[in-house]
This record gives structure tokens, sequence and C-alpha cells, in this order.
């Protein structure tokens, strides 16, 4: 039962995964534009995308023995994600939609894409605590699709915003 529960939490995460990867290159290329209802999709999607993500790490069938200082260091991590990406909700008040000015105070004075390295941090943090070797192997694949959207937003916001190359020069991530 295990098994067979992992499998499809696996799958529902590579699932929401792709969902949000085409959600991109669909946003990138002007053939959807967000309004309520691609937000709430989005939503949706992103709620799916963590929860699972959290169940794989938890139910994983592959473990692997991780001392503690480095485990422990794995679920800091992710709080850390997790304050790092309230604090860049807060600051900017939008998930999809944000039409306003090039924000560039709080948080974004330090990183131009806090919530991308709030989700690599948890990506990272959580296999590593609940020492589960599937779902860091996964996460090597996800990172990867977090930098591709990241790609993808940093040419829309140089076309954008004038302003944003100088702001992309002292600024990390």
């Amino acid at each position: 039962m295990k098994k067979e529960l992992f499998i499809i939490v696996l799958l529902i995460c590579i699932l929401a995964n792709i969902i949000r990867a085409v959600y991109e290159i669909l946003k990138h290329k002007k053939r959807l534009t967000a309004n309520k209802l691609t937000f709430v999709i989005v939503f949706i999607n992103m709620l799916l995308l963590w929860m699972s993500w959290f169940a794989l790490c938890a139910f994983d069938i592959h473990k692997i023995e991780i001392i503690n200082v480095i485990r422990y260091s794995g679920i800091a991590l992710a709080g850390i994600g997790v304050v790092i990406f309230l604090t860049a909700l807060f600051t900017i008040k939008s998930l999809e939609s944000y039409e306003g000015d090039l924000i560039t105070t709080g948080i974004y004075s330090i990183t131009r894409h806090p919530m991308y390295l709030a989700f690599i941090l948890w990506i990272i943090g959580l296999p590593v605590y609940f020492e589960a070797l599937t779902a860091l192997y996964l996460s090597l694949l996800f990172i990867a699709n977090i930098l591709f959207w990241r790609y993808l937003e940093e040419k829309e916001l140089v076309y954008r915003f004038p302003a944003y190359k100088e702001y992309r020069k002292r600024t990390l991530f």
C-alpha cells in the first residue's frame, strides 16, 4: 500500500510541475493572459504541487541515512524558504497578475526572484529532512524547471521595465 501511495503522489507531483511549466510557456508566448480564472487554476495547481511534494518527501520509499545535523539543516532551509516566500508575497501583494511598477524594496532589494528562491529552498530542504532519496533526485529536475520559469520571467521583465537591466546587476538570483 505504501508503494502505491508513493507512486500516486509522485505522479501528481510530476504532473503539477508539467502543468506549471506549460502555463509559463503559454504565458510567455502570449497565448494565455493572467486573469481570475488562470489565477485560480495556477493557485490550485501550486497547492497541489506543494502538498504532493511534501507528501512525496514524507512517503518516499527510498530512504538514505543522513546525520541529524544535516537532516535538521534541511528543515531549517525549508523554514527559511517559507519566510522568504511570505515576505515576498506580502511585499508584492500578488501572485500572478502584478501590474505595478518594478519592486526593488524589501526582500526585492536583495533578490529579484524571492519566491523562486523559496521554492528551491523547499525543494532541497524537505527531502534532506525526510531522508528521501527519490525526492532528492527529483529535486534536480524541479530546480531546473524553476530556473526555466525564472529565465522566461527575466525576459519579460527586461522588456517590461527599462530599469530592470540595472536592477539585475545589483541583486542576486
